[in-house]
């Protein structure tokens, strides 16, 4: 019942002022426990990914927590782990409000945000601190780095390019050696539709380059550990642009990739007329099956050698499952979470734990593109 009500009065407020209102108490460390499991299930869920440990595969996704304000918070409710940002070097306010719209009988949300942010500088004293508060224990990842380790669970920075920057590579550079030092993995956003440009980015002529550039960074700035660089695709890539990322990240010997972000494209079977007509990236239950093809395609394309982490349209633990099958490490889900609440998250663990043990796999690790070996 207060799951319902709770949900039912954020839902008549502005879609803005609700996301600011669930995370100011999160911002003063007011954090609950909505992932309670068996210890079975819990065992069955815990994965190790970098070098990494993860008591669940299911994270937040960037967008929710752009500033680094609720980590502690994020994690502590069950989580397996959280991703702030996304980062630009410097403060921006992002696009003219109104630009997040609900759709619910879609289970989707629109947004536009243009990378609203406190800029590099704020989000690393926030790092700082709270790494001083949940310091790192060294350890040996699997790709022969120094690696730490945080108790609440990994942290990830996702980072961008200012809106009127001449000079992405500069930007992603700029950031990289500020949040770095402070980050369990980085995420290179190229895939945003809401800033000019941006998508760009993931071209075969531009890519290599600003990989390189993300990549001399991190070196000169990570000298005990060097967490591990994703970078988040579009999920409106065309086949054969999907091929030459993949080529691109092998070559670049990138560690990680995420599948995917918000897309351009309307389904034609949307309910929300006027609000489905609005600009900017749709999200949720629409994006599904897109992502997940997508998903399953760059695991393929690789061969199984890139961790992936699976995010769009994840509201169910079969849907989570379905996931891990096309080739999913880790999970990550935020429209779910801001239309269903937070109880959503222990209701998709534990049928994914459930889906798991029907399966008889005794770790996520053992589902993971079982897909594609005929198994599933």
């Amino acid at each position: 019942m207060l799951d319902k009500f709770v949900i039912k009065v954020l839902a008549k407020l502005e879609p803005e002022l609700a996301h600011n209102l669930v995370l100011y108490p999160l911002k003063l460390g007011i954090s609950a426990k909505f992932v309670k499991l068996s210890s079975a299930d819990a065992a069955r869920l815990k994965t190790r990914i970098w070098g990494l440990d993860f008591a669940n595969p299911l994270g937040l996704a960037a967008g929710f927590d752009k500033n680094a304000e609720g980590m502690s918070a994020v994690l502590k409710s069950g989580l397996g782990f959280t991703e702030v940002g996304s980062v630009t070097p410097l403060a921006q306010a992002g696009n003219p409000k109104p630009r997040l719209f609900r759709l619910p009988q879609d289970q989707a949300v629109i947004n536009r945000m243009g990378f609203n942010n406190a800029g590099a500088d704020v989000i690393a004293k926030r790092l700082a601190r709270f790494r001083q508060k949940n310091p790192r224990a060294g350890q040996v990842s699997e790709l022969g780095r120094g690696r730490p380790k945080t108790a609440l669970g990994p942290v990830g920075v996702n980072i961008g390019k200012n809106r009127h920057s001449s000079d992405a590579l500069a930007d992603y550079s700029q950031c990289v050696r500020k949040l770095a030092p402070l980050a369990d993995y980085l995420v290179v956003n190229v895939s945003s539709p809401n800033t000019v440009g941006l998508r760009d980015l993931q071209r075969a002529a531009a890519l290599p380059q600003l990989l390189q550039a993300v990549k001399a960074a991190r070196h000169a700035v990570c000298k005990e550990f060097s967490p591990p660089i994703l970078v988040k695709l579009s999920p409106d890539l065309a086949p054969g642009q999907l091929e030459e990322v993949a080529d691109i990240i092998l070559a670049e010997k990138i560690d990680g990739a995420i599948i995917s972000n918000t897309t351009t494209q309307r389904p034609a079977h949307l309910h929300h007329g006027a609000v489905a007509r609005e600009t900017g990236g749709l999200s949720g239950q629409p994006l599904f099956d897109q992502s997940t093809r997508q998903l399953a395609s760059m695991y393929r394309l690789t061969n199984g050698k890139v961790p992936l982490i699976g995010v769009g349209g994840i509201a169910s633990g079969h849907a989570a499952y379905a996931k891990i099958c096309a080739g999913a490490s880790l999970l990550q889900l935020y429209t779910a979470l801001a239309l269903q609440g937070p109880w959503v998250m222990g209701r998709i663990l534990t049928e994914l734990a459930a889906c798991l043990t029907r399966d008889q796999f005794h770790c996520v690790a053992d589902a993971v593109g079982i897909k594609h070996r005929g198994k599933a």
